[in-house]
């Protein structure tokens, strides 16, 4: 018989404190009762002697030390999850908020997971197309993967996430059982109602399940939404053999939040406010991607988090390159030009590139091309640099042609429409069309077979100068 405690003895910010507690665990769901008929989730997250702090996700307005009953449920918190969740919108905690009714399911999981050990990890191969050229052909996403997307205030990362939920596919050969889960924390409302509309209004809603929660909703819930999306991720690919892509947004947002909770608790701050353990709690979410072996399916991940003050040395962004597997970092300079996607290609980068790319995945020359492209765009910088200095016009012969290789590049390579969907091969040939314009003798990178097959001279693209 589960036993109820009547009172708290201490409420702060997010947090309340209930003494005289017995058989109590770390992270066990409590679910509290305020006068008498408003009920609420809370979770427990310390534990001294008979004393347990309770995390309450709703947040603690309108709770009072006398008015509250709590009752503990015995285990830690757990989702129903079903293939019907495609297609529908919950909140942080994994309720409904379409209107639909609730998720009927037998299958309950901790959203907290199991840790996966590394021996039956599969290494990650084969890529997931976005039709976004700067990613399919220079940061290849490749099944299993956590590939960050690094952004700033104001710069279109919504929009990026919504394309790549709406294009994104295992290409166009794969009869494979391919699925979105979306988590976004911490978003405006016009931002969530854009989410939701462009996924409706494009016909991909009924292959992705939105977990939102908005900026004017309890801040501990912002700590759920990645746990409740990965399991349910967890669920479709290594119970029902489907590859899920989990696109997570903000991750600042939720570590945020993690600072904040951090603060009502007392802890000592570490780098910016933040806790000491922000790594290895960013660490237990973006660890839960991977390929398991002997079971179908996989998990690869987006998170998406915008640099304050695009800071890329900030805790945030800092320790998130440490986990993952690269990043897709986003540029003021080239979003004030009008570019869209905005990618920096230089800092950007997919450490599992090489492993689902060339022969047998995408094509043999991608490897080279993408080198290529790398080191000829690195030299514009250079081209550029110069010309600051001493003129454009003064330029010689061969830095003229790298300006305009650069000018090429950014804006049709890099830069595409918003509603424009590549296949693989749109972009490696728009790549070759791009190597073209200079000369056969600077490509040093490339083999010269690949270049007896590939290479074409060529004048570049109609309008540019």
């Amino acid at each position: 018989m589960a036993i109820e405690y009547l009172g708290l003895s201490q409420i702060n910010g997010p947090l309340a404190a209930l003494e005289g507690v017995q058989g109590a665990a770390y992270d066990e769901i409590v679910e509290m009762t305020v006068g008498g008929t408003e009920k609420k989730i809370g979770k427990i997250i310390e534990i001294y002697g008979d004393k347990a702090v309770i995390q309450v996700f709703e947040g603690t307005e309108g709770m009072a030390l006398r008015n509250t009953h709590t009752r503990l449920t015995g285990h830690s918190m757990e989702i129903a999850v079903s293939e019907e969740m495609l297609g529908r919108t919950f909140n942080g905690l994994g309720e409904p908020i379409d209107g639909l009714g609730d998720i009927v399911s037998d299958v309950k999981l901790d959203v907290n997971g199991k840790p996966l050990n590394p021996v039956t990890r599969e290494y990650p191969r084969n890529y997931i197309r976005t039709g976004i050229s700067a990613i399919d052909g220079l940061t290849t996403l490749i099944r299993g993967q956590k590939l960050p997307i690094f952004s700033g205030s104001g710069l279109p990362h919504d929009q990026l996430a919504a394309q790549i939920v709406q294009q994104a596919s295992l290409g166009d050969d794969s009869d494979e059982k391919f699925a979105i889960v979306f988590g976004a924390m911490g978003v405006k409302y016009d931002v969530a109602d854009f989410f939701r509309r462009t996924f409706e209004e494009s016909g991909v809603s009924e292959h992705v399940a939105m977990f939102i929660n908005l900026a004017n909703d309890p801040v501990v819930e912002r700590l759920i939404i990645p746990k409740v999306a990965l399991t349910v991720a967890e669920y479709l690919a290594f119970e029902k053999g489907m590859h899920i892509l989990v696109i997570l947004t903000d991750m600042t947002s939720y570590a945020e939040a993690l600072r904040e909770v951090s603060s009502s608790k007392g802890e000592i701050p570490s780098r910016k406010g933040f806790p000491g353990y922000l790594y290895s709690d960013l660490a237990s979410i973006y660890e839960r991607a991977g390929i398991v072996a002997g079971r179908p399916g996989s998990v690869t991940q987006i998170p998406i988090l915008t640099m304050p003050g695009d800071d890329i040395t900030h805790p945030i962004p800092d320790l998130t390159g440490y986990i993952t597997e690269g990043q897709i970092v986003l540029d003021r300079q080239l979003n004030g030009q009008g570019i869209y996607p905005p990618i920096s290609v230089l800092p950007s980068l997919s450490r599992l590139m090489k492993d689902g790319i060339g022969e047998g995945y995408t094509r043999a020359d991608h490897q080279d091309m993408a080198n290529q492209l790398f080191s000829c765009y690195a030299k514009v910088g250079d081209a550029r640099a110069l010309a600051s200095v001493i003129g454009e016009d003064e330029l010689s012969p061969l830095d003229k042609q790298y300006l305009k290789f650069g000018t090429a590049f950014e804006h049709h390579f890099v830069g595409q429409d918003v509603h424009e969907n590549r296949t693989i091969q749109e972009t490696l040939e728009m790549g070759w069309k791009l190597l073209g314009m200079l000369p056969r003798e600077e490509l040093d990178r490339i083999d010269s077979k690949v270049l007896d097959q590939y290479y074409q001279p060529s004048s570049g693209f109609e309008g540019e100068e």
